[in-house]
């Protein structure tokens, strides 16, 4: 018996540690996503994005490697390729596709505004300027 015990403490403690550290590990490795607020969709068309200018130019500069579409649902074009956004609340995520990882937050009904990593407001705007094509 005492051979047995020798080997399978060691084993059952291993075996007990991983069970506690799998759920840190694997919350540690998700991706930030919004967690509240209802699920929703933004309007359809095309999204122009822009930096702002200074006093001494023009007042924005456009992005048009940031331009978007929204298509339907939960889906849009960028760069001549398709992906899934998720619209929580006012929180935007672009979950797939050539946008994603980019995360914005809606200010009215035609702007939105990214969201830095820290979850600060960055300075780019998107604005919806017509229908999509």
């Amino acid at each position: 018996m005492d051979r047995i015990s020798n080997f399978t403490t060691p084993l059952l403690a291993a075996t007990a540690l991983c069970t506690l550290a799998t759920p840190a590990l694997v919350g540690a490795t998700q991706p930030t996503m919004p967690q509240s607020g209802r699920v929703d969709t933004l309007p359809l068309g095309q999204y122009e994005c822009t930096l702002p200018g200074d006093a001494s130019g023009p007042a924005w500069h456009r992005i048009p490697d940031s331009d978007f579409a929204i298509l339907n649902a939960s889906s849009y074009q960028a760069r001549g390729a398709r992906g899934i956004y998720l619209l929580r609340g006012d929180q935007v995520t672009f979950t797939t596709g050539p946008l994603r990882g980019l995360m914005f937050e809606r200010s009215g009904a035609r702007m939105l505004r990214e969201r830095q990593a820290d979850g600060s407001l960055g300075r780019m705007r998107c604005v919806r300027n017509g229908p999509a094509d």
